[in-house]
């Protein structure tokens, strides 16, 4: 959808260019492309025409203002219109409850609920400073129980057993009785799911409610799903009283689709959603950023916000400190810097949120074989004694054949390594005053943004 829209939209700008107002005419042309972009990211057809009308109506008669043309004046509504339709700005998680405050996961099977629930945790740790407990009630899918044992240790939360000859109601009983016990501030409850929506399910969910009295209940959908998230959402709506929506897998090809059908749908707020495989990928869902994304103008404040959370400060001032010191700069620090990069997400999850031309540009590379290049920079230097990362000139012909072999490459991968690494200190010898701490205090301002 992304894409699809973006390009239909880059079109519409530059056919209306010279053209003084927006008329029904040059509307309609636009608003064609729009719908035909929405039905194929498979936005369900009563949001569709709802968006379509909202739009035009606003649309119609306005003035073009100051350098705006009229095709980058639709585009300023349609981002709007699809940041209303999302629900606007931050909705955060409620935890508003005598602890333990328990949040009820729910959603087919497949939409990524047991990874998704070692996510919240590892974001209600780290972000609400929170004290958080897992259970699973998922006694049916083999080995879930397991998953969750294995991603809740990832996630630094702490995971209560469950046994699949349990009944739900019983291990969520049990796990209450725990958390109070223990002063857990938070109780994630992972629920089964089925491979379709049926009876036996929705009775099982709707008990567990009951029993649970959740103060969030989080529906997990699959980003990709589209028209298929829309009557899974609409079952799930019928059966449980939704508080908020997980957006799963957001990083597929069809981001956009489901996020405007299902707040449609249910009512209740997108609260987050899952941008990458990793245990750190989840993030707080921000409707007008979302929108911003799906139209191809990336998203920024993102890209910011991972990059400084990625940048260790104490060892880049460290690095900075000992580079104006004049003690140079080593293979030691090199592999800092291929680390700290790993550390920002990888370079694919960085490009994402790159604005669409720029994103097209960086997209030209290989990403999947940029980040390999680096994890085998990475290896040949970890092949290396301390004494030849603090003292490169002393690996010859011998040192880089062990060297080579030691981390499963040709020499020529360890010369263009070591070439690499002659450019990248001869630029630190340049930046051994006053430029490399200006660098710096500029990374170090990144600290005090504000989050979003």
């Amino acid at each position: 959808m992304a894409s699809a829209l973006t390009d239909k939209l880059s079109r519409l700008v530059k056919e209306m260019r010279g053209q003084a107002r927006i008329t029904e005419s040059n509307v309609q042309d636009m608003l064609r492309e729009v719908r035909m972009a929405l039905l194929e990211a498979d936005v369900a057809l009563p949001v569709v025409r709802d968006f379509i009308a909202r739009v035009k109506d606003k649309a119609l008669g306005q003035e073009v203002m100051g350098s705006l043309s009229p095709g980058q004046a639709l585009v300023g509504i349609v981002n709007r219109e699809l940041a209303a339709t999302m629900g606007q700005g931050v909705s955060d998680i409620n935890l508003a409850a005598q602890p333990p405050a328990v949040i009820l996961m729910a959603g087919l099977q497949g939409a990524g609920k047991t990874t998704t629930t070692a996510k919240l945790a590892k974001h209600l740790i780290e972000k609400r400073k929170k004290k958080v407990l897992t259970v699973s009630g998922d006694v049916y899918r083999p080995a879930a129980i397991e998953q969750l044992k294995t991603v809740t240790a990832q996630a630094g939360a702490e995971w209560f057993p469950s046994t699949p000859d349990q009944k739900p109601v019983d291990i969520a009983r049990a796990a209450i009785d725990y958390a109070r016990k223990h002063f857990f501030d938070v109780l994630l409850v992972d629920t089964a799911g089925r491979l379709a929506i049926d009876e036996a399910l929705m009775n099982e969910i709707k008990e567990l409610h009951a029993v649970l009295k959740p103060v969030e209940t989080l529906f997990v959908v699959d980003a990709m799903q589209g028209q298929d998230a829309v009557n899974t959402a609409k079952a799930f709506k019928e059966a449980l009283p939704l508080t908020g929506i997980i957006l799963t897998k957001t990083d597929g090809d069809s981001r956009g689709g489901a996020a405007l059908s299902v707040r449609q749908i249910t009512g209740a707020p997108i609260k987050f959603s899952g941008t990458s495989e990793k245990i750190d990928g989840l993030e707080v869902f921000d409707a007008e950023r979302h929108a911003g994304r799906i139209l191809g103008m990336g998203d920024i404040v993102a890209l910011v916000e991972q990059v400084a959370a990625g940048v260790d400060m104490a060892a880049a001032q460290k690095l900075a400190t000992k580079i104006k010191s004049g003690s140079g700069f080593d293979l030691e620090d090199f592999l800092g810097q291929l680390q700290q990069m790993k550390n920002m997400g990888g370079l694919s999850s960085l490009l994402e949120k790159l604005p669409a031309q720029m994103a097209a540009k960086a997209g030209q590379v290989d990403m999947d074989k940029a980040e390999k290049d680096i994890k085998r920079k990475e290896g040949i230097i970890q092949s290396m004694t301390p004494l030849e990362r603090r003292k490169p000139e002393l690996i010859k012909a011998t040192r880089k054949r062990r060297i080579a072999a030691g981390s499963g490459v040709h020499v020529q991968e360890v010369n263009r390594l070591l070439n690499e690494f002659e450019q990248m200190q001869g630029m630190m010898k340049k930046m051994k005053g006053s430029g490399m701490m200006k660098m710096m205090k500029r990374m170090g301002g990144m600290k005090g943004m504000p989050k979003f």
